[in-house]
């Protein structure tokens, strides 16, 4: 065989073997987290302890961006139009689900250019009220805003977010209607709920406990099928309207076309990151529960949230935030 044949045959193996290679000896740099809200939040919190794990497990350091804006969308493309080797990830929330529906137009198709690792978390969002709603029950609060001829308003973390549907779907079963006042993110949100600016709000439970144990807040009920493990007395939106089922979940992703063999060595990595104590520390103090599911349940859990998510936003005729 002439030295140039040889060459090319040396050449063609090399780089058919390349990706053997690099799937073998996975992560060969750093594995950047992409995070698409600001830093302090849940979904940047649960990103950082990932990173460490990651860190520990293989070597590499995982450092976490933050890329927020367009509800999310921004940081997502980032990941979107990244190489799909494993080194760039998407730490996001339920927004994915939402957004599909809720804008007119996307920068991308998650279920096409997005692949699914695993979703790590879920927690509850937790109905309340000031205490100068004469409510202390859901419904209470229900039969009060039918019996008022002023109609109660209700803050949220923004159109779209899942404070929002939270309480565009309880109107929508309960017939009841309330004034949507969005906000620019959960602290603002907060801020105006304990101040008294708004009536009613469903913030996540890591923010809303605190106010409720010192009286700023009173808790009502929470919005997903099971009890909160940090606010047990509180009922399930459920338990009076029957498949009411609302949470903030958390979701790890990679670009579509990431090999098998990666997607494989980061969903067992995160799921073994969940039995760390310092994630169960979090989870705990959230009020989360561990997931841990497969990439196969994730995708089939987010076909049903879009479904789901859809019919909310189109029944309420809700347009992202400007």
């Amino acid at each position: 065989m002439p030295a140039m044949m040889r060459w090319i045959a040396a050449l063609t193996l090399t780089l058919l073997c390349a990706p053997v290679w690099a799937q073998q000896n996975y992560p060969t740099r750093p594995i950047r987290i992409i995070v698409p809200f600001t830093p302090g939040g849940a979904t940047d919190i649960l990103a950082r302890l990932l990173s460490v794990r990651f860190h520990a497990a293989w070597g590499q350091v995982s450092p976490v961006e933050n890329r927020p804006g367009g509800g999310g969308n921004i940081g997502a493309e980032v990941v979107v139009k990244a190489p799909p080797d494993g080194h760039t990830l998407l730490m996001s929330t339920a927004s994915m689900a939402v957004n599909v529906t809720l804008f007119p137009k996307m920068p991308f198709d998650m279920r096409r250019d997005l692949a699914p690792i695993s979703q790590v978390a879920s927690a509850p969002i937790v109905i309340v009220v000031h205490p100068s709603v004469p409510a202390r029950t859901l419904p209470e609060l229900l039969k009060l805003a039918k019996s008022r001829k002023d109609i109660l308003s209700f803050g949220s973390n923004g159109t779209g977010t899942t404070s929002h549907l939270a309480g565009e779907l309880l109107q929508q079963l309960s017939g009841v209607k309330f004034t949507h006042v969005p906000y620019k993110g959960a602290s603002g949100a907060m801020l105006s709920l304990v101040s008294g600016e708004v009536e009613i709000g469903m913030p996540a439970t890591t923010s809303a406990r605190p106010h409720i144990a010192t009286g700023k807040l009173r808790g009502l009920a929470v919005t997903t099928i099971r009890k909160s493990s940090v606010l047990p007395d509180l009922p399930t939106v459920a338990s009076f309207y029957p498949g009411f089922d609302i949470d903030n979940w958390f979701s790890l992703w990679a670009p579509a076309g990431t090999p098998p063999a990666i997607i494989n060595q980061l969903h067992a990595e995160a799921v073994k990151s969940l039995q760390h104590q310092d994630m169960k520390t979090f989870m705990q103090r959230e009020g989360a529960e561990p997931v841990g599911s497969s990439p196969a349940e994730l995708a089939a859990h987010v076909s049903r949230e879009i479904e789901k998510y859809a019919k909310i936003i189109k029944a309420s005729g809700a347009k992202p935030d400007a």
